[in-house]
Parts: structure tokens; C-alpha cells; sequence
């Protein structure tokens, strides 16, 4: 299957949404054109109290040095790598992959508000939910996050509830939902992350009774002997085309019966961390002292989106990657099944599931926003379709969880998975105790305040990440097909 093949697929994800982009990119255009319009001729002083307090906001560019603390993983890790994440050898059914939800023609994600997973049939936007016996089960609980920059050693904490953790009290030197049957040996957060969505009904592995795969993860068998690590080992070690690159890239590998599913999730790692570090964007060449990379509007927006008495953004979204890897409580709007949380069991508690305290729930990671223009739907559930609703809910939380329009949610429809998509916001009791966790304070801006902070966020574009053909392989080693 060739790259023209996935030409057109691309094509026909957008297909459906094209014109409501080019409506809302004249519509952007149209108002940022006001907004210049009401600026001064030059650069104002400095409107905050202590003059410069947004200029010490701003960071570093990033460099080698903040991903790769012993050097780049070799090429053959990448490549090999790069065949894992877009095999379906490494799910239950033999029908999903890693790209399925993190596809690199729709951001690294897969545009939808929860994503569609083991079951259901095409990619992006144009995803259903199966039919008959192999259709899902379920919606993932939670929106598929993008992965660029993820390779960065400052990600240390991972998953939207940071349920993947550095954590040296454990044998493999990270806590995880795998507690201490974690492998040593895995590269990064990144490596261990690889390691769970296989373990997922809903995500990859399919529901119990389908396939041996699934009926270890449904004992929660992860580790054993018969285990969902060792069953996918052991399909790898049974492909030669495999067991050539395993034994050249990772020097405990001899034969292939040396092979472990942890070393398939240090190459998958390597493969996300190369080819998704997104870190020249208009933004960087700024930090490095191009001042013309950056429009006017753009240096504005920088200015409202540092500046503590203005949209004070930075005091989550920090750092080189713009995140500061804590869990908030914005009031973000729960759609979808949840995580089997609260008396119904259509909550999700956010990063409460994982510290067991309450002053927790409904607090999720902040995210990075590099490249964020390419990753919509945002939030934890993905109920916000555009850059502009997610950036005007941070100015009045509680009131734009109350006027929540649901018109944007991206959700293929069918009728036994639709009777739940609102059931949390249609509980009164969850959406007040929503609103009540919200520690964001409202911020006073203007429209064209709103419009120049966007307008700094495209700026967080890397334009190599706009065109990612490169990464989809023309063929894998399993022979089975890239997409349906």
C-alpha cells in the first residue's frame, strides 16, 4: 500500500469538513484584521506592573540537549519502530493499530472528540463503529492525545490522569497501572506508555472471548508467562522479517527468542520521539533571535499570552513545550462513557483514579500546546471542535460549561453509544460538582485579544509537521494491511 493511497485517504478525511474550515479561516482572518486595525503603530511599554514580567516568562528554544540525554536512537531503532506503530500484529483482533488513533495525516491524533477504537472501521473523521459481532464495544473514555515532543525527557508524566509516572520506588523506575510487573529496561515515559494500550479491550486488544490476547488482559495478565506482553512477543519472534531488526538494533537480542514485548515499545518510543519533535516553529526561530519570524499579531498574542495581567496563560502552559506538567480542574465538559466513575458510572475523576485523593478529581494533565492548531478536538474528551472555543473557555470556565454548545462534538454516530455521550451533562449534580473543582479565575479579554492570542498559538507550528506522508511505511513485515 503506497503513499498515494494514503494521499487520497487524507483527502477523504478532510473531505467532510473542508468548507467549515475555509468559513472559519475567513472568518479568522476577517477579525484579525480588525483587531491589527486597533493597534498602535509601534510596540507599546510594557502594561504590566513590573515592567518586562512577560518577557521573563518566555523560555529557552529547546535543543538536542532536552531529549536525548545519551544521543538519538540509531535509524534501525526508528525504522523499526516506525513499522510497530502502524502494525496490527500488535492487537488482539489483528484489526488496530498505534497510528489507527495517532495517525500523522490528522496531527497525531485522530480527530475525533473520543476515538473509535478496536472494532470500528477507517481512520480520522470518516471512522465508524463496525458492524455485527466485531463492532466496538465502546468509545475510548478519553480524546486521543497528540504525541509531538513527547521524546523530550521533560515528559516524565504521561496519560491525560499522569498514570504513567518516573518513579524510582519502582523496580523498572516508573510507576504504572502495571505497577511493579513493569519490565525494566524500557527507554522513557514514552517506552512505558507503549506498553498498555495492547493491554486495552476497548483501545487494542478486543473483549474477552475474541482472541487469547484479550482473555489475559481481561484477568489482568500482563506480565506473566501467558500474558498479553508475552503472546505479542511471541507473534513478533515468528516473523523473520522481524527478528532481523530486533536482533541488529538492540544488543540483548541474539536470537528470537530473546526478543520481549518491551524492547517493540523502546522502538515504537524512538520512532515518536524522532520523528514527531516539533521545535521549529515560527515561535522558536524567535527565542533564537530571528525577530522577523514572528507577524506583528503573533508578538502581540506572545505578549497577552506570557503576561501575568493579561491572559496569564503561561502560569500553566510553561516552559519550552508549553506545559508545566501539572493537573488542573478547568470545569471542562465530560462527554462520552467516562471512566466508570461516580454513582452511575459515566464520570471520569481525572488524576483522582491515580493519587486516590479527592482534592484531585477532575483534574487533568495540561498539555503541550506545540502544534495545537493541528490537534482539535481538545480537552480530556475532546468537546471542543476549534482553537477559539477551547481559548474563550479558559476565560470563563464555569460559564462556558454551562452554556456548552454539544453541536461540536466529533462523535460518529449509533444509537446504543449515543444514549450515553451526554449523560454526565445532563446530570445536574456532576455538572455542579464540575464547576465547583474549577480553580481557574476568569481573565478579561477583548475579542481582538482572543484573536491575537490565536494568532500566537499558530505560531507554535512546526511547518515540518505539516505534511507527515513521510512516516507512513509503504509496507509491513506482517504483511497485513496499513487501513481498511
Amino acid at each position: 500500500m503506497g503513499v498515494t493511497l494514503w494521499i487520497g485517504l487524507r483527502k477523504h478525511i478532510r473531505l467532510d469538513i473542508a468548507h467549515s474550515e475555509v468559513a472559519d479561516m475567513l472568518l479568522r482572518h476577517a477579525t484579525l484584521l480588525l483587531a491589527l486595525a486597533l493597534l498602535p503603530v509601534e510596540l507599546p511599554a510594557d502594561a504590566s506592573q513590573n515592567k518586562g514580567d512577560w518577557r521573563r516568562q518566555l523560555p529557552d528554544a529547546p535543543a538536542d540537549g532536552d531529549y536525548f540525554a545519551e544521543g538519538a536512537p540509531v535509524p534501525a531503532k526508528v525504522e523499526l519502530g516506525r513499522q510497530l506503530f502502524f502494525d496490527k500484529l500488535l492487537s488482539g483482533n489483528l484489526n488496530i493499530s498505534c497510528a489507527t488513533c495517532h495517525h500523522p495525516l490528522t496531527g497525531t491524533g485522530d480527530g475525533l472528540s473520543l476515538p473509535i477504537g478496536e472494532g470500528a472501521v477507517g481512520l480520522g473523521v470518516t471512522r465508524d463503529t463496525g458492524v455485527g459481532n466485531a463492532a466496538v464495544f465502546e468509545r475510548v473514555p478519553r480524546n486521543a492525545p497528540p504525541i509531538f515532543n513527547l521524546g523530550a525527557l521533560e515528559f516524565d508524566i504521561l496519560f491525560h490522569d499522569g498514570r504513567v509516572q518516573r518513579n524510582s520506588a519502582f523496580p523498572g523506575g516508573f510507576d504504572s497501572p502495571a505497577g511493579m510487573d513493569l519490565p525494566t529496561g524500557l527507554d522513557n515515559a514514552l517506552a512505558v506508555q507503549a506498553m498498555f494500550p495492547v493491554t486495552s479491550a476497548t483501545e487494542m486488544a478486543g473483549q474477552a472471548g475474541e482472541n487469547p490476547i484479550a482473555d489475559a488482559a481481561a484477568l489482568n495478565d500482563l506480565a506473566g508467562p501467558a500474558g498479553v506482553w508475552a503472546q505479542l512477543a511471541e507473534r513478533l519472534r515468528g516473523i523473520d522479517a522481524y527478528v532481523v531488526q530486533f536482533v541488529d538494533v538492540f544488543d540483548d537480542i541474539n536470537s528470537s527468542g530473546d526478543i520481549e514485548y518491551r524492547h517493540a515499545a523502546n522502538a515504537i518510543a524512538a520512532f515518536e520521539a524522532v520523528n514527531w519533535r516539533a521545535d521549529d516553529s515560527p515561535f522558536d526561530r524567535y527565542l533564537r533571535g530571528n525577530r522577523e519570524a514572528m507577524s506583528r499579531a503573533q508578538i502581540f498574542g506572545m505578549r497577552l499570552f506570557y503576561a501575568p495581567n493579561k491572559g496569564n496563560c503561561a502560569s500553566c502552559h510553561a516552559g519550552p513545550f508549553q506545559t508545566d506538567h501539572s493537573f488542573r480542574s478547568i470545569a471542562l465538559p465530560q462527554i462520552g462513557n467516562g471512566k466508570g466513575d461516580g454513582i452511575f458510572g459515566y464520570e471520569d475523576f481525572g488524576r483522582e483514579r491515580v493519587t486516590g485523593r479527592p482534592a484531585d478529581r477532575y483534574r487533568f494533565r495540561v498539555p503541550s500546546l506545540r502544534n495545537v492548531v493541528q490537534t482539535a478536538p481538545y480537552g480530556h474528551a475532546g468537546t471542543f471542535d476549534t482553537l477559539e472555543g477551547i481559548v474563550r473557555h479558559h476565560l470563563d470556565p464555569v460559564g462556558s460549561l454551562h452554556a456548552y454548545d454539544r453541536s461540536q462534538v466529533r462523535l460518529p454516530s449509533r444509537a446504543d453509544l449515543d444514549l450515553l455521550d451526554f449523560a454526565a451533562l445532563d446530570d445536574p449534580g456532576v455538572v455542579l460538582a464540575i464547576a465547583e473543582s474549577n480553580e481557574l479565575a476568569p481573565v478579561q479579554l477583548t475579542d481582538a485579544e482572543v484573536q491575537l492570542i490565536i494568532e500566537f498559538l499558530h505560531a507554535l507550528t512546526d511547518p515540518s509537521m505539516l505534511d507527515l506522508r513521510r512516516d507512513v511505511p509503504r509496507g509491513l513485515p506482517s504483511g497485513l494491511p496499513l487501513a481498511e
